[in-house]
């Protein structure tokens, strides 16, 4: 199955829905996303505002969920920003933190105004 997600006007995802594979068949049987865009646009009554997203994030970097974010210039799905002082990852399309998650076995949470990793009690 196809999934696509409808963007609002600022292209946040408002909701994803599933597509049948055969719907975005071309005469050549291949998958054409213009065709399930085509489909929903009739579908929705006009709506145009549509991106297909990959569950298994094999385009588009990640899988769209309602309040990601559609960046068209990395042709990508942006989770939300966690945190204020978190850096986007222009390769993986996801926020790192300003400091590395520590390795030392333990269990952290992040504080924002502390800016750093805190040991979970």
């Amino acid at each position: 199955m196809a999934h696509f997600a409808k963007l609002n006007e600022n292209n946040i995802v408002v909701t994803v829905v599933v597509v049948n594979n055969t719907i975005l068949l071309d005469e050549n049987n291949n998958e054409q996303e213009s065709k399930g865009l085509e489909f929903l646009t009739a579908w929705s009554g006009g709506y145009t505002n549509w991106k297909q997203t990959s569950y298994n994030g094999t385009f588009r970097k990640n899988y769209a969920g309602i309040g990601y974010r559609y960046d068209q210039g990395l042709d990508a799905f942006i989770p939300p920003q966690p945190y204020p002082s978190w850096i986007l990852n222009t390769q993986t399309c996801t926020y790192d933190p300003p400091v590395e998650y520590p390795t030392d076995g333990q269990q952290y949470i992040w504080s924002e105004s502390q800016g750093n990793w805190i040991l979970k009690q």
